[in-house]
C-alpha cells in the first residue's frame, strides 16, 4: 500500500493506493498552507504506518513552499519507517488521465507561463503559444480547466491518487529509493531569482 501527498498547487490532496486501486482520497485546501493540515489528513485515512509499503509525493512542478511540505512529509516518514519514498511529477500524473499516446499535459504556472510535459518527457516553462508551436500536429492536450479555443482533455485537480499509483508501479517493479535521494523538481527559478534578474 503506497500513501501518496500532493501539496504543489492550491488544491491538494492526500491517497492509499493498493493494487491499482484508491482505496481512499481526501481534498486538502491549501489556502492556508499544507504544514498544519498534513498529519490530521493521514490519521484520517485511517490506515496503519506499518500497513504502508512506501510514500510518495508530487515533487513538482508548483509552489515552491508546497513542493517542499509534500517532499519533507514523505522523506520523515519514509526515514521513520524505513520505507522508500517516491518523488513524482505532477505532469507524469496528469499524463495518467491521456486517452492516446501522444498527449501534452500542462497547466498554468503565473507569469504568462505554463507547466508542460513535452512529447520528448522533457517538461518546461514557458507561454503556452510556444508549447503549441513544439507540438505535432494532433497531439492531446491535458490541463485542469477548459481553454479557450484549445480542445482538450479535462483532468482532475485532485491527483494524489494518480501520484500512489505511479509510485506503486515503481515498487512493483523493484525500485525502493532512498528517502535522502528526494529532490524537488521546480522547473523554474524561485520568484526572488527572477526578481533579482529583472533588477
Amino acid at each position: 500500500m503506497i500513501l501518496a501527498i500532493d501539496t504543489t498547487h492550491a488544491i491538494g490532496s492526500i491517497a492509499l493506493v493498493e493494487q491499482g486501486v484508491v482505496l481512499k482520497e481526501i481534498t486538502l485546501d491549501g489556502g492556508d498552507g499544507y504544514s498544519h493540515l498534513l498529519f490530521e489528513a493521514i490519521a484520517e485515512l485511517g490506515a496503519a504506518m506499518d500497513t504502508i509499503d512506501g510514500f510518495a509525493a508530487a515533487c513538482g512542478p508548483g509552489t515552491f513552499t508546497g513542493v517542499r511540505i509534500g517532499l519533507t512529509a514523505v522523506k520523515g516518514l519514509g526515514e521513520a519507517m524505513h520505507k522508500p519514498a517516491y518523488g513524482l511529477s505532477n505532469l507524469e500524473a496528469l499524463l495518467t488521465f491521456a486517452k492516446t499516446p501522444h498527449a501534452i499535459p500542462f497547466y498554468d504556472a503565473r507569469r504568462g507561463d505554463v507547466y508542460a510535459r513535452l512529447e520528448d518527457g522533457s517538461e518546461v516553462v514557458m507561454p503556452l503559444a510556444q508549447v503549441l508551436q513544439l507540438a505535432t500536429s494532433g497531439a492531446e492536450w491535458i490541463s485542469f480547466e477548459p481553454i479557450e479555443g484549445l480542445v482538450l482533455t479535462t483532468a482532475p485537480r485532485i491527483i494524489a491518487g494518480a501520484i500512489g499509483i505511479l509510485a506503486e508501479n515503481r515498487w512493483r517493479e523493484g525500485d525502493r529509493p532512498d528517502p535522502a535521494s528526494l529532490d524537488a523538481n521546480y522547473v523554474r527559478r524561485t520568484d526572488a531569482e527572477l526578481n533579482w534578474r529583472e533588477a
